[in-house]
């Protein structure tokens, strides 16, 4: 029969050890990153919402008589 608790203990163990060799930014690449994201979603927003406006437009075009 196996124990879930020594289980949970030994994942843990292995998450904390795996944590411990990873490298973490800086503060000014973390900042540099996040403003890199925020830019493209903003980007990526107003392309899909202008292909939005311009595909309605031509669905109202095509199926109005």
């Amino acid at each position: 029969m196996w124990n879930p608790i020594i289980k949970i203990r030994v994942g843990w163990h292995n998450v904390v050890s795996e944590l411990k060799k990873c490298t973490w930014p800086t503060v000014a690449e973390l900042r540099e990153s996040t403003i890199v994201v925020v830019m493209t979603v903003l980007i990526l927003t107003a392309w899909v919402a202008l292909a939005d406006q311009v595909c309605g437009r031509l669905v109202r075009l095509i199926t109005t008589k």
